[in-house]
């Protein structure tokens, strides 16, 4: 696999991840360098971790994973955006500040990176350097989250109270994607 190659992939896989950090950074009232690390550091980790972890499973689960994927993506980023639309209905859940806390950011990660768990699948077919991959898929993630948060929050900081409802509708609509292009709805 060449650098272009899994440059695009990278960043493809990464997708998911820059719209959720969006969505994050669109919620969040005051930006800091430490808030969009947390964010870049979750989903880079875990874009890194899941493809590692389906190289290490091999073929012999493909079939079980890629079944099930999107159904794991859809609920999980279901739930997630419910949430973010819950709270954004509250008024009083403006005072806590929790966006970063360790179990949302820990199914968002999740939830974005299901698919890398099944690309590393395939890296065991293709004899692919799996360290420098997986180190470089989650320096893309990490990079574009960080963006993500930043471009997020700019654009938060105009549309304040709308923000997290929009974040939380996005991540539900992604999800609705995700299942849809797997179910054969969307092309």
């Amino acid at each position: 696999m060449s650098l272009i190659e899994l440059f695009v992939l990278a960043v493809g896989l990464s997708m998911d991840a820059f719209a959720v950090a969006i969505c994050k950074g669109l919620a969040m009232k005051k930006i800091s360098f430490k808030k969009a690390l947390t964010v870049g550091l979750y989903f880079g980790i875990f874009q890194a971790v899941m493809p590692l972890a389906g190289y290490l499973l091999g073929i012999r689960f493909q079939s079980k994973i890629t079944a099930i994927d999107h159904w794991i993506t859809f609920v999980l980023l279901g739930i997630i955006g419910a949430n973010m639309v819950k709270e954004a209905m509250n008024q009083e859940s403006e005072e806590a500040d929790d966006s970063l806390c360790f179990k949302n950011m820990f199914v968002l990660a999740i939830a974005t990176s299901i698919d890398a768990l099944a690309v590393g699948v395939t890296f065991a077919f293709l004899q692919v350097d799996i360290v420098s991959a997986v180190s470089f898929i989650g320096l893309v993630t990490f990079t574009l989250s960080v963006i993500g948060v930043k471009i997020g929050n700019v654009f938060g900081t105009k549309y304040k109270a709308k923000a997290e409802l929009t974040g939380g509708i996005i991540l539900i609509l992604m999800g609705f994607k995700i299942l849809f292009e797997h179910l054969g709805i969307l092309g």
